[in-house]
């Protein structure tokens, strides 16, 4: 019998070296609860101290061998990017992407499993994390979600079955029952694809459009939310070239542009964005950097002054770096850096722009680059941290 398809997703990168986060103490981790590695971040998440270690989770696969015991929680210093482990958020089943919540007071995680999820995560006061309930996300292989800007609406995509869902979030941060799940049923899949694989589902910057990209049916498909009943509306679609592999879609800071890595092909693609009716027209194909062959291109990060973006290729293991030129309408290739270990899934900024990780699965470390603010130019700032079977890295 064949594997599921989101299986066949993880087995991209699922050979991970050993190796464990900080273990908690046997009397701190009987319960979903993380130890206390640094304060939970204010609502507007800033730190008390402009120089104050912040914190840092790491989103991992834990029914892999190998695999994490949970959710990492760790700080890092925002000067040096040093890494600091503080524990693991125990009880979430395979929490392979997580997303913050507005507010800055709660967060959810992908259970990405045959039968997937989505489970919440709230800050308490005294810095701990507490889970604080899970929902059916109603399709097989959740692998990326993200918060509605208003903060009451969790959108969620499964790559095993083709499908987004939303579920409804309450003023305390947790989850109601779901709202609403969509299938992509057209176009017919891409080259070599069985079905439909939504890899992302997220809000455009204007807020009013939400956005899917399908790896599947190499289409980025185009809804409207319903804020009140929490229902979708297909609006538009935009289909790449045959077997490009769309996976990660990523906007400019302007809103009119946004960057499409394309896992397959392996090529990137910068789209402009129409406000008014959601559309995306995706430009011409451009290269990673990496050379030929499939690089599985992950997804783009971009600096908060737009100037620069980057790129994680997981084949080649390395990060493209592009001068951002036209307010956002081009990228022009500059070069790649090693990236310091193995299938780095997962790139994040912080969130003032001076550093960033890189969660790299199967060698199941996160590893940091300080970003020279003047050229963008990338310059790994130490050893990597062990974070074993590391999906997603969110530095807050």
């Amino acid at each position: 019998m064949a594997a599921p398809a989101h299986s066949r997703r993880r087995l991209l990168g699922t050979l991970a070296s050993a190796g464990a986060l900080m273990a908690l103490p046997a009397s701190a981790s009987a319960g979903p609860v993380a130890s206390r590695p640094a304060p939970a971040p204010r609502p507007d998440g800033t730190s008390r101290r402009k120089n104050a270690p912040r914190p840092l989770l790491i989103g991992a696969y834990t029914s892999a061998a190998g695999g994490s015991k949970g959710i990492g929680v760790a700080s890092y210093d925002p000067a040096t990017g040093r890494i600091t482990a503080g524990g693991t958020v125990t009880g979430p089943a395979d929490p392979s992407y997580l997303a913050p919540h507005p507010d800055g007071r709660s967060y959810y995680a992908v259970n990405e499993q045959d039968q997937g999820g989505v489970t919440a995560i709230r800050f308490v006061p005294d810095g701990a994390h507490e889970v604080i309930g899970r929902r059916d996300s109603g399709g097989a292989g959740p692998c990326h979600l993200s918060v509605h800007p208003e903060g009451r609406w969790l959108l969620s995509a499964h790559y095993g079955s083709g499908s987004v869902a939303v579920h409804p979030i309450d003023a305390s941060g947790a989850l109601g029952e779901r709202t609403d799940l969509v299938t992509h049923s057209e176009p017919p899949p891409g080259p070599g694809q069985q079905g439909p694989h939504a890899h992302q589902f997220s809000t455009a910057p204007d807020g009013r459009h939400l956005l899917a990209v399908d790896l599947g049916t190499d289409t980025v498909y185009t809804y409207r939310l319903d804020t009140g009943a929490g229902t979708l509306s297909r609006v538009a679609q935009v289909s790449l070239a045959p077997g490009a592999g769309p996976r990660g879609l990523t906007f400019h800071p302007s809103g009119r542009y946004a960057y499409l890595a394309n896992e397959l092909d392996n090529t990137a693609v910068v789209c402009a964005y129409d406000p008014d009716s959601g559309r995306l027209t995706p430009g011409t194909p451009q290269e990673t950097g990496t050379g030929s062959g499939t690089s599985y291109p992950a997804q783009f990060a971009v600096t908060p002054d737009g100037a620069f973006a980057y790129l994680a290729n997981r084949g080649h293991n390395s990060l493209t770096r592009y001068a951002v030129e036209g307010d956002g309408a081009r990228l022009r290739l500059l070069d790649t850096v090693p990236v310091g270990g193995d299938f780095p899934r997962h790139i994040a900024l912080s969130p003032d722009g001076g550093l960033i990780f890189a969660a790299n699965q199967k060698s199941g470390t996160v590893t940091v680059f300080a970003v020279d603010p003047s050229d963008g130019r990338l310059s790994a700032t130490g050893e990597a941290f062990t974070a074993p079977m590391a999906a997603c890295v969110l530095p807050l």
